[in-house]
């Protein structure tokens, strides 16, 4: 008897986790599309540039610029599979830390991401197939996030999930740099 309670309460237990996981997996979805949409008006009144900051090092340099005139909503740039520390509303955010790696010099007018989960390394990933995220999970609340895939925003506005290869090109054109959020 305690054996099949054992059983059905490891069964109910495996369903909540990828219940949670997924749902964590969409929220991370959602906070890339609506940093987008701040994407978006920033290109609008900057005639199609994105946020730029020449050298610099991290992606929180070119995405502090959004806030707050682009948006106030600064929880959108901590996905909820990390440990990072919530950020204050409305404020720029160079000093602090973001969960999300940035391509700085891409346009919207091209098909390439925009931003992307935390990327193992900031090189160029040619063909579908490199490594691109961590492929074993993390300890504790990120291994939520990097057990099941990563997350991608494209310049026309769709994300998607890839796991730690990645399953489309990631070729860096002229002039565009992945910068990766502060360690």
């Amino acid at each position: 008897m305690l054996a099949i309670l054992l059983i059905l309460v490891s069964l109910m237990s495996s369903s909540t986790s990828k219940k949670f996981q997924r749902s964590q997996q969409e929220y991370c979805r959602d906070n890339l599309q609506k940093c987008y949409i701040a994407l978006q008006i920033y290109a609008n009144d900057h005639s199609g540039k994105l946020p730029e900051v020449a050298g610099a090092k991290t992606s929180e340099e070119p995405l502090a610029l959004l806030v707050p005139r682009y948006t106030i909503d600064t929880g959108v740039f901590i996905c909820p599979g990390t440990k990072d520390m919530p950020l204050p509303s409305a404020e720029p955010f160079t000093k602090r830390k973001i969960s999300y790696a940035y391509y700085m010099g891409a346009r919207m007018s091209d098909a390439a991401a925009l931003m992307s989960d935390r990327q193992v390394d900031t090189s160029a990933k040619g063909p579908p197939g490199g490594l691109v995220f961590f492929p074993r999970p993390a300890r504790g609340r990120a291994a939520i996030m990097t057990s099941l895939a990563a997350t991608y925003c494209f310049a026309d506005g769709r994300a998607e999930f890839s796991p730690a290869s990645s399953a489309f090109s990631l070729a860096l054109t002229n002039g565009v740099v992945l910068l990766n959020p502060k360690p």
